[in-house]
């Protein structure tokens, strides 16, 4: 049987794509393993997916000075270590990692058991972990089609990115009942990521009276978020978070407004809901959203707003533009290659498979 060890850890954007792979991967007769950092995040997720997990050390490589960096120095090292033994025993035909800190000492626990390696980077500028994992890779499959270029020695391989098939099993009826909608006006998802958004929760909530006889509008406004004074507002509903009943409430919508993660923007790809993208911006992020949601605006599935300069005005004219446009944006995701990421990853470990 084939070997395989996946990893990628500390956020979920480095655990869905490789929740997504598992079932495939079983169909194609893979035994399968995961490395990720001791008492992370990805370690619940992945035991629930029936996956053997092994936890090492892991520490955070920072771009600026910081001491922390001097004794993290020392647990990256430690979980090369705790990886090459942990490789060496399982002796896996391939690697796929999907980046994170604790991806770092995995590919290079793998290169030192000389197993082929296949990255995945979500963003159009690799992150500082995949810039030290691609030395030791056979392939890097990128999200989007302008990542290609900045991968060195032609191993950029353009393939989207892994989309869970429980994505796709959503009711429409069924996320129109949980947030008690009549389904007679069109449903506007607004995102603002798991922290939420200050700024586009409140410019929401202000707008409400614009919006509403229009739209209905199911908002995940992050944890300590809700606005308890529009809890029974008709045609509003809130959540901090939802997670079982997600593919319900994406099923009910019909188009979005979103930061953009990549992870979360390649699910509405998948899904072909239009998007109004406002992407964090360069105070608060290294800037890789404002490249995602250009890129999605250049492919023809989104449109773009500009936090910084939004205005209520803006975000009320961007949102029409968007639902009145909604057909054109549609057609031109149905024609994107990248919607099937899946297949194309899948592709890409089975040539590097030994």
């Amino acid at each position: 049987m084939k070997k395989i060890v996946l990893t990628g850890g500390g956020t979920a954007g480095h655990v869905t794509p490789n929740i997504a792979l598992i079932p495939h991967l079983k169909e194609q007769g893979y035994e399968i393993y995961y490395i990720g950092s001791k008492g992370g995040m990805e370690e619940e997720l992945i035991k629930k997916c029936g996956v053997t997990y092994y936890g090492i050390s892991s520490g955070k490589l920072r771009r600026y000075f910081d001491t922390k960096n001097f004794s993290d120095v020392f647990k990256v090292c430690k979980g090369i270590l705790q990886a090459k033994h942990i490789i060496h025993k399982i002796k896996p035909d391939v690697v796929f990692s999907k980046g994170g800190f604790v991806a770092v000492p995995v590919v290079i626990g793998a290169a030192l058991n000389k197993v082929n390696v296949v990255c995945h980077e979500s963003d159009i500028t690799p992150g500082l972990a995949n810039k030290l994992a691609m030395p030791f890779a056979k392939a890097v499959c990128t999200t989007f089609p302008e990542a290609v270029k900045h991968i060195k020695d032609n191993k950029g391989i353009y393939t989207g990115t892994p989309i869970r098939d429980t994505l796709f099993t959503g009711k429409r009826e069924e996320g129109l009942k949980i947030c008690d909608f009549s389904g007679n006006k069109p449903v506007m998802l607004v995102m603002g990521g798991s922290q939420g958004s200050v700024k586009v929760n409140n410019s929401i909530r202000e707008l409400l009276n614009k919006l509403l006889p229009k739209y209905d509008i199911i908002h995940l406004c992050g944890k300590g978020n809700i606005d308890e004074t529009l809890k029974d507002r008709a045609g509003y509903k809130q959540f901090e978070y939802i997670s079982d009943e997600l593919t319900h409430i994406f099923a009910a919508s019909d188009f979005v407004v979103s930061r953009a993660g990549s992870n979360a923007i390649c699910e509405f790809l998948a899904l072909h809901k239009p998007m109004l993208l406002i992407p964090l911006g360069k105070n608060a992020s290294r800037g890789d959203q404002i490249l995602n949601a250009e890129s999605f605006k250049k492919q023809g599935f989104a449109q773009v707003l500009d936090e910084e300069k939004m205005t209520k005005g803006s975000l009320f004219d961007a949102i029409n533009q968007v639902y009145n446009n909604r057909e054109t944006y549609i057609n031109n995701m149905k024609s994107s290659q990248a919607s099937d990421g899946i297949k194309s990853v899948m592709e890409i470990i089975k040539a590097a498979t030994k």
